[in-house]
C-alpha cells in the first residue's frame, strides 16, 4: 500500500484493518511492515488512517453484536502495535431504536474497556450523516461518548466532509461557523484526520453519498477552502471518492495543485 500512495503523489493513505464487511484478519507479515516502515520514514509519511470494518456495532440491541465489536476493536489496536503512533478510525454504530443515551454509554464502556495506557494508537471517532439510527450525527453526540473516555489523550474524531453535509453543516456557505462549533463543543485539539468527499446530496438529506472532488453538492471551491484552512491543513486528508487507480491520482493532482 505504501508504494501505490507513492505511485499516486500520496505521503498517507487509509487501510482496512481487516475484511470491511466481515470479521476476519490477514496474517500479519513482520517483513512486510518492516520494509514500510522504512518506505514511510524514507518519503516522510503522514499519519496513517486505519478504519475499522462496517460491521462494527458496539451499540447493538444484541449482546453478540456488541461483543463482536469489543473483541475486533480489541484485536485491531494489538495489530497497530506494529504501526505505531498512526489512527484507528470506526464508525460509531447505531442505536437500532434503543436511544442515543444507552448508544453512548455503550460505546465509550466499549473503549475503555479495550484501551490500555501504553498504548501507540489514537482511537477515532468518524462523524456521520445521521442515516437511521446512527450515532455521531451531531458534534455534540461525539462529545458525548469522547467526555466519559478514560484515556483522554489517545482519543479523537475523523471529520467526514460529506457525511457533516449531509447531517445538516453547512460547510459551503458557513465553514468557519461549523469549525467553530467544534471547536466549542468537542474542540480543534481533537479533531485528528478528514475523509475528503464531495456529496451527491443536498445539505442535510442524512444520505451518505460520496462524489468524486469537485462533482458534487459541496463543489471544488469548498475542497479547496477545506484543505487551506490554518486550523486544517496540517491533517492528514484521506480521500473516500467513487474512483479507480487513476482517478485517485488525477484528484490528488488537483488538491496539491491548488494547495497553499
Amino acid at each position: 500500500m505504501g508504494k501505490e500512495a507513492l505511485s499516486l503523489n500520496a505521503n498517507t493513505f487509509s487501510f482496512f484493518t481487516r475484511n470491511p464487511r466481515g470479521s476476519k484478519a490477514k496474517d500479519i507479515d513482520d517483513n512486510d511492515v518492516q520494509q514500510f516502515l522504512a518506505l514511510a520514514k524514507q518519503y516522510k509519511f503522514h499519519k496513517l488512517v486505519a478504519h475499522a470494518p462496517y460491521t462494527l456495532n458496539p451499540c447493538s440491541n444484541r449482546e453478540e453484536v456488541r461483543e463482536f465489536a469489543r473483541q475486533t476493536i480489541a484485536d485491531d489496536l494489538l495489530r497497530m502495535e506494529k504501526l505505531p503512533h498512526n489512527y484507528y478510525n470506526f464508525h460509531p454504530g447505531n442505536h437500532l431504536g434503543q436511544g442515543i443515551d444507552f448508544a453512548i454509554k455503550a460505546i465509550s464502556d466499549c473503549l475503555n474497556e479495550v484501551m490500555w495506557p501504553e498504548q501507540q494508537t489514537t482511537v477515532l471517532l468518524e462523524t456521520m450523516a445521521g442515516k437511521g439510527t446512527e450515532v455521531g450525527k451531531t458534534f455534540a453526540e461525539l462529545q458525548a461518548i469522547i467526555e466519559r473516555i478514560n484515556l483522554q489523550d489517545k482519543i479523537g474524531v475523523c471529520l467526514d466532509t460529506c457525511h457533516i453535509w449531509d447531517g445538516g453543516y453547512d460547510i459551503v456557505n458557513n465553514l468557519n461557523n461549523v469549525l467553530a462549533d467544534f471547536d466549542k463543543i468537542i474542540g480543534l485539539d481533537k479533531l485528528k484526520a478528514i475523509h475528503l468527499n464531495d456529496s451527491k446530496n443536498d445539505l442535510n438529506t442524512h444520505k451518505d453519498r460520496h462524489e468524486k472532488i469537485g462533482q458534487g453538492k459541496i463543489g471544488l471551491d469548498t475542497i479547496i477552502k477545506i484543505i487551506n484552512h490554518p486550523q486544517l491543513k496540517h491533517l492528514p486528508f484521506i480521500l473516500e471518492t467513487p474512483n479507480d487507480h487513476d482517478g485517485y491520482a488525477q484528484e490528488i493532482a488537483l488538491l496539491r495543485a491548488n494547495f497553499n
